[in-house]
């Protein structure tokens, strides 16, 4: 656990006299403090209740590799969020309360890390549940919100949302509840439209965009300040990965129509960029470049161009598809080769990794150890970590030793912030540049990305991230920095470069870091930064720009306006977002920025508004000359992503209909497990989903599971076991020695249950008298399958058959085939007194007596389990449990190979030589 302490303290010259101290301690880092901390309680912060719901939502979050947070504010609000993404979940609550909301907010929350399709819907019925509680005069709104993803496939969150809202579909139309949606990412079409689909289908007003709608436009419309547009236009489909071929090649355009989410401008708009009294304008900011250097004894200078068109990577961890991201990335920029040349896994041999070059296939390199990777690939100088937080310490820690790595992006979120600031010193005094933790990388548009970064292929196009623009941008937040790619491509000629450093609190570089890179790159123009509460790290800029040397026009807008608002403290997304004083609220940081001369928004619904305004600047001073549109080469889109997205169909080359294990829950032929395990099912009841597709009677789950008990073992005399004790006497293993047993079961030993099923049943059907059937087999030279025993006889029974008979008689509906197959025992034990009607035979005709008068399947249905062998089934299930049970007897009893003893074999010559 993360913890800092507070010490007050009297120094006099005998001592140091402790008069109070004052702890606070987080849950960075459980796995190590908790076996000396034990189970710690997080009350909830001073002025605001504990509620159930929250704790339900951290409890899910905590089983989770997704993050789910959940904070209620105002439980009788009207305006309610359900936001993707920990900056968005911000920039949202933000526009809510600058818009006047803040006394009607109920919560706030972020679902993200690409949570499965269950837990989103466990998210949603937690919301939809609190916002039906209680009516509001004025009804109530749904804000579902969310940045543009980088990873989380849309559509498969939304399809829990929408189950969700069907279930509550009564009480949301009881409380007038509206919904307003917008998100973007991978399938988010798809997403929307089920969305939209449920809208129709429920009654609910559910109104539905995507990403040619400003990211908090909806938060307008539902609080009533902006119209609902009648018609949105449509989005292209997420499978377009080719660009629009359009004869005007000029980027971008610059006269952009307005989308239906634009609105004009405040009358106070131009005010609000304008860099207080005293700052030059803004096309005299760019006119000269200072280069000043500034020297630090503890930190080693640290290159200002981190990626190029040249950079090569290592890869830690298995993230086939972040890599297979990064290498179309590569091919639509024009790359002459992959960016990654090797992955590092610890969990595995030294293998060949199979990937995508374009339409070419290609085998990259991953190695078990860093060393070997770093030997053979001496030209990588950028380590991409994907390591989980409790080895991304060590991993980064190793990394460092190796002199060719200038940069690493640290992905995992929650590391301990004592061991970050470890990571942070020993970056800086090897000039290595760190950025994360807890990021999604960064963007270079033309020459590199870091993993999934700038999200899928269409992403990439839509937002024109394949070449560089002007423009440079530093955030926190990953989702947020794949908004300002949409953003800025819309308002400019691109992004030249992105880096999102993270939201912990200590990142491992700063913005100033890369605003001062940003400062030294010709190629870049103009700078945006979007900041948020928390820290101080700001004002560094505002002094950079007051000391002249950020001469390049910046604009910066602060997210976690809406903190100061609260009347209790509010942990927002990220780790690092929380004020401790004034000067880190996002209110001071955005006025302090604006006074020292950055072009500062009244509202990030503004911010585009700001960069146009920015940029049309640059074009008409002639800083910037928008390049032509060099359209990049088309990338395939993968099979598996082409089959989700219902673009194509393949036969399967499997079908099975009686197990599903895909979703949250297993499920045996339609039934949850937990159903099964509720209702007390058992091992026969499993048995009959399983292999009957059905849900059988409770005797008959009962008859089922004592035939297993009758049959499980019958000495280790008998051929199967015997295979089974001689295997393991060999020292084989457990299954060869199980599978030996196994194969020696057939109509001679043990497999007789079909066979005695199939021949009394033809000849009852046929109607056969007893007598009959006994003389037709005898002249057809057959034996009767399921009749006779070596040892048992009418005056020596077998208990198993009685055992059986009696449960069979007293529960079943019928018993007409085991009635037939007596009237034959009669018979056949007056001729020999060991032609009893033996356990096969039993098991076989009393089987085909519940298949057909139990009432779950038809007669055809019954008959086709007899032919297909279901009935043996239940002979090889029973009997390898005695079998596994004799081969763990051996081994106990450490029983050495067996060797058959010469006085039980008969030796005789071939019969032409002993005669």
């Amino acid at each position: 656990m993360s913890f800092s302490v507070s010490i007050y303290a009297v120094v006099t010259k005998d001592g140091v006299y402790v008069l109070d101290m004052a702890a606070k301690i987080d849950a960075a880092a459980d796995y190590i403090c908790k076996p000396k901390w034990g189970d710690v309680e997080f009350p909830p912060p001073f002025g605001r209740e504990a509620y159930p719901e929250e704790a339900y939502i951290a409890d899910l979050d905590a089983k989770s590799g997704a993050s789910l947070k959940l904070t209620l504010l105002n439980p009788r609000g009207r305006i309610w969020t359900m936001v993707a993404g920990g900056g968005a979940s911000v920039v949202y609550s933000d526009t809510i309360c600058d818009l006047g909301g803040v006394d009607e907010l109920a919560n706030y929350g972020e679902y993200s890390g690409a949570p499965s399709e269950q837990q989103t819907y466990d998210y949603a019925k937690t919301i939809l549940s609190l916002m039906t509680h209680e009516k509001h005069q004025d009804g109530k709104v749904l804000i579902i919100g969310g940045s543009i993803a980088n990873f989380t496939n849309v559509a498969a969150t939304f399809k829990g949302i929408v189950r969700a809202i069907k279930d509550y579909q009564g009480p949301l139309k009881e409380h007038e509840v509206t919904i307003f949606v917008r998100r973007g990412g991978p399938n988010y079409q798809e997403g929307l439209r089920v969305m939209e689909e449920v809208g129709k289908t429920t009654g609910i007003p559910i109104y539905v965009f995507g990403t040619e709608t400003h990211m908090t436009a909806i938060v307008g419309m539902a609080l009533g300040h902006r119209p609902i547009p009648n018609q949105p236009p449509a989005a292209a489909h997420t499978a377009n990965f080719l660009l629009n071929t359009s004869p005007n090649a000029a980027t971008p355009s610059r006269t952009r129509n307005p989308s239906f989410s634009e609105h004009k401008l405040s009358n106070s708009f131009t005010d609000v960029m304008t860099p207080t009294a005293g700052a030059p304008p803004v096309s005299t900011l760019c006119h000269s470049w200072s280069v000043m250097v500034m020297f630090n004894a503890a930190v080693k200078a640290k290159p200002t161009t981190l990626f190029s068109r040249q950079t090569k990577a290592i890869v830690w961890g298995m993230q086939t598809r972040a890599v297979q991201g990064m290498l179309d990335f590569d091919y639509v920029c024009s790359r002459d080769e992959p960016s990654v040349v090797a992955m590092v896994y610890p969990f595995t041999g030294d293998h060949k990794q199979k990937f995508y070059w374009g339409h070419k296939e290609i085998l990259l390199p991953v190695y078990k150890n860093m060393a070997d990777a770093m030997k053979k690939h001496p030209d990588v100088d950028v380590l991409i970590n994907f390591a989980s937080l409790r080895s991304a310490f060590d991993s980064t820690m190793e990394t460092l030793h190796y002199p060719q790595i200038h940069t690493i992006a640290i992905i995992a979120e929650g590391i301990p912030e004592a061991l970050t600031r470890k990571l942070i010193k020993s970056a800086d005094e090897k000039g290595v540049t760190i950025i994360g933790p807890a990021t999604v990388g960064g963007i270079k548009p033309g020459c590199f990305k870091i993993g999934n970064t700038g999200g899928m292929l269409d992403n990439i196009l839509a937002s024109k991230l394949y070449r560089p623009g002007s423009v440079a941008y530093v955030s926190r937040s990953g989702g947020m920095s794949n908004e300002l790619n949409n953003i800025i491509s819309h308002t400019t000629d691109g992004v030249y470069e992105g880096v999102a450093i993270g939201g912990d609190r200590f990142p491992g570089s700063t913005f100033m870091d890369h605003v001062l890179r940003y400062q030294d790159t010709p190629g870049i123009k103009m700078i945006v930064v979007l900041g948020e509460i928390g820290g101080t790290e700001e004002y560094n800029i505002c002094q950079g720009i007051a000391d002249g040397r950020i001469t390049k026009p910046v604009v910066c807008w602060c997210i976690g306006t809406c903190a100061t608002m609260f009347s209790s403290e509010v942990q927002f997304g990220h780790a690092g977002a929380c004020a401790n004083q004034e000067s880190e609220t996002a209110v001071a940081k955005n006025q302090a920025l604006r006074e020292a001369g950055a072009f500062v928004p009244s509202s990030f619904d503004e911010l585009g508004d700001v960069i146009k305004f920015v940029y049309d600047d640059l074009v008409a001073n002639g800083i910037i000359v928008p390049a032509q549109e060099v359209p990049p080469p088309t990338v395939p889109m993968d099979y598996s992503w082409a089959r989700e997205l219902g673009l194509i169909r393949k036969p399967a080359s499997f079908m099975t209909s009686i197990c599903d294990e895909r979703g949250q829950e297993l499920i045996y032929a339609g039934m949850p497990i937990t159903e099964v395990f509720k209702e007390e099912m058992g091992l026969g009841g499993v048995l009959g989903l399983l292999w009957f597709q059905r849900r059988l009677p409770r005797y008959a789950c009962q008859f089922i599971e004592m035939c297993l008990m009758v049959t499980a073992d019958h000495g280790p005399a008998v051929s199967g076991a015997h295979n089974t004790i001689v295997c393991a006497r060999a020292g084989k293993d457990l299954v060869s020695s199980l599978t030996s047993g196994l194969l020696t079961i057939g109509d001679r030993f043990g497999g007789a249950l079909d066979a005695a099923a199939k021949q009394f049943s033809k000849a009852f059907d046929s109607g056969l008298l007893p007598m009959e059937f006994v003389n037709k087999m005898k002249k057809d030279g057959m034996l009767i399958m399921g009749i006779g025993h070596r040892v048992k006889s009418i005056n020596n029974p077998d208990m198993r058959v009685q055992i059986l008979k009696d449960f069979v008689k007293q529960h079943f509906p019928s018993t007409q085939l085991l009635d037939y197959a007596l009237d034959v025992e009669k018979i056949t034990t007056s001729k020999k007194p060991n032609l009893i009607l033996n356990v096969d035979g039993f098991i076989g005709v009393a089987f085909v007596d519940l298949l057909r008068t139990c009432g779950g399947f038809t007669r055809d249905e019954a008959d086709e389990f007899v032919e297909i062998g279901t009935l043996n089934g239940i002979f090889v299930l029973g009997r390898s449990i005695g079998f596994i049970g004799h081969y763990l007897d051996q081994k106990r009893l450490k029983q050495g190979l067996y060797r058959h003893p010469w006085d039980d074999i008969s030796y005789v010559l071939p019969e032409h030589m002993s005669m």
